[in-house]
C-alpha cells in the first residue's frame, strides 16, 4: 500500500478553502487590507505567519487549525458520506441533506456576509 505524505502547504489550503467559500482573491485581500498580489504570494507560500493565518481564518469563517488540518480528501469523504446507496442493484440514492436547513444555512451565511461588508465599508468611511 502506498503511503501518502500529509500536505502541509498552508497557502494551497488557504486557496482551496477560499475557492470553496466562493471568495475571490481580491475580496480576501480587501478584507485583510492588503493587495491581491499579496494574497497570491500567501497562497503560493508553504508557511504563513500565525497572526496572518488567524486573520485569514477569521475572514474565511474557519479556525486556524481548520486551515492547518484541511484535507481535500476529507471534503470528498464528507460529500460521499452524505449519500447512501439503498440498493446495490438499482442505484437508488437517498439524500440525507435537509434542503430547508441548507437554504436557511446559506441565507444566514449570506446575511452575515452582507453585514460584514457593511461594517467594513462603514469602517472605511470612518477613516476618511
Amino acid at each position: 500500500m502506498e503511503t501518502k505524505t500529509r500536505n502541509n502547504h498552508i497557502g494551497r489550503k488557504i486557496s482551496r478553502i477560499r475557492e470553496l467559500r466562493g471568495m475571490k482573491q481580491e475580496t480576501l485581500a480587501e478584507q485583510l487590507g492588503i493587495s491581491q498580489q499579496a494574497i497570491s504570494n500567501i497562497e503560493n507560500s508553504e508557511k504563513v505567519e500565525d497572526v496572518k493565518l488567524e486573520e485569514i481564518a477569521s475572514i474565511l469563517g474557519v479556525t486556524k487549525e481548520g486551515i492547518e488540518n484541511f484535507s481535500e480528501e476529507a471534503v470528498f469523504n464528507i460529500i460521499n458520506n452524505t449519500f447512501k446507496d439503498n440498493s446495490s442493484n438499482n442505484n437508488n440514492y437517498l439524500c440525507t441533506i435537509n434542503p430547508i436547513e441548507k437554504i436557511i444555512e446559506l441565507y444566514e451565511r449570506l446575511v452575515q456576509a452582507e453585514k460584514d461588508k457593511v461594517a467594513y465599508l462603514e469602517k472605511l468611511l470612518d477613516k476618511k
